[in-house]
């Protein structure tokens, strides 16, 4: 049976149209539907509900070791206040889950995982702690709001003086008052936009999420759902667990490279990865030249031999055109070649573009 988050009866109220997604019933679009919620975000604001995402806090002396144990990123030199985006691996180099690592301290850090891996990755992360570490799941205390888009700094000021929020990208404040209501706010996204991430208790959640419905008002703002949040993180080529990566893909060959340090002296993953030297095949962005949408798991051609297949798919509603990301043998991925997918069994021509496809200017 679906869960539901703090906000579920709010969604309703706002006429969301309620799907389960990744074990939760959250909101696919609401009555403005995904285009228009996509535009907002590009051009003003959105606002989104992502507390079916799963956190865990790691504590201790032994915390850091643990985290660079377990994580593909190196955590040693990361200041307080950071946040930093990593991969995590199987022994043979397969990725368990992407993720986000939070640093209050030394010795407290705060994960973030996808929530259709929650359970997987609390399983794994706890069997492979080290000594002195201590690791909680406080996923059903804590909500997660996302403010995605250029007016998002404009509606928090009013609820908040703007010089105390978090600055820099990949950086968070651990303790604030958004209207009242304590957050930990961050400097971070899943659009490809300008934008804050707000954690705060699964009791306060509704009226954070009213608070910054009111202040968004004369922004611009309007609710949005899974539908538009999937559209904009593809534009903006972030890729996606179960798609561009998951058990049977490793971080390098989606493209993840900058979040591997394999100088690093220890890792679960490193050896593999090293073994297997450079990847076979990558991840790069498809653009279609011909008739036709592209979607996920379709059948990628190059010279009429069959190369890779796609990731993920959509009509990209700010580009205005049909993009695709994708899994294809090394060396047919430069930009610029021309390849043909096959969309339901008709070859729609398509070419190899650099990513992202779009970049906040």
């Amino acid at each position: 049976m679906e869960k539901k988050t703090p906000l579920y009866p709010i969604h309703l109220d706002e006429g969301g149209k309620i799907v389960p997604f990744a074990g939760y019933l959250l909101p696919v679009q609401y009555p403005a539907g995904v285009i228009a919620e996509h535009m907002a975000v590009r051009t003003a604001c959105g606002l989104f509900d992502v507390s079916h995402m799963g956190e865990f806090v790691f504590r201790g002396a032994g915390a850091l070791a643990t985290l660079n144990h377990l994580l593909t990123n190196d955590f040693t030199n990361m200041q307080a206040g950071r946040v930093r985006y990593t991969a995590m691996c199987l022994p043979d180099g397969g990725t368990v889950d992407d993720l986000v690592i939070y640093k209050f301290a030394d010795d407290c850090f705060l994960a973030v995982v996808n929530a259709a891996n929650r359970d997987k990755d609390c399983a794994h992360m706890s069997a492979n702690l080290l000594p002195d570490t201590e690791m909680e799941d406080i996923s059903d205390r804590v909500a997660q709001l996302a403010l995605q888009g250029p007016n998002a700094k404009d509606i928090l000021a009013h609820l908040i003086d703007p010089a105390l929020l978090p600055q820099k990208y990949y950086t968070a404040v651990r303790e604030l008052l958004i209207g009242g209501v304590p957050c930990m706010v961050s400097r971070t996204g899943y659009t490809g936009e300008f934008g804050y991430e707000l954690y705060t208790a699964a009791d306060d959640a509704p009226k954070l999420w009213n608070l910054l419905r009111d202040a968004g008002a004369e922004h611009g703002l309007i609710p949005c759902g899974l539908g538009a949040r999937d559209t904009l993180r593809l534009e903006a080529a972030m890729p996606l667990y179960g798609h561009e990566m998951d058990e049977t893909v490793t971080p390098l060959e989606a493209g993840l490279d900058f979040a591997v340090k394999l100088q690093k002296p220890e890792f679960i993953g490193r050896e593999a990865l090293l073994a297997a030297g450079a990847p076979g095949r990558v991840r790069v962005g498809l653009k279609a030249t011909g008739r036709g949408i592209l979607r996920e798991a379709q059948e990628v051609y190059c010279d009429g031999a069959k190369i890779g297949q796609t990731t993920s798919g959509t009509f990209a509603p700010y580009l205005k055109q049909a993009i695709a990301m994708a899994l294809v043998d090394a060396g047919h991925a430069a930009p610029g070649t021309a390849v043909e997918v096959d969309v339901r069994g008709r070859r729609v021509a398509a070419e190899i573009v650099p990513l992202p496809f779009y970049k906040r200017a």
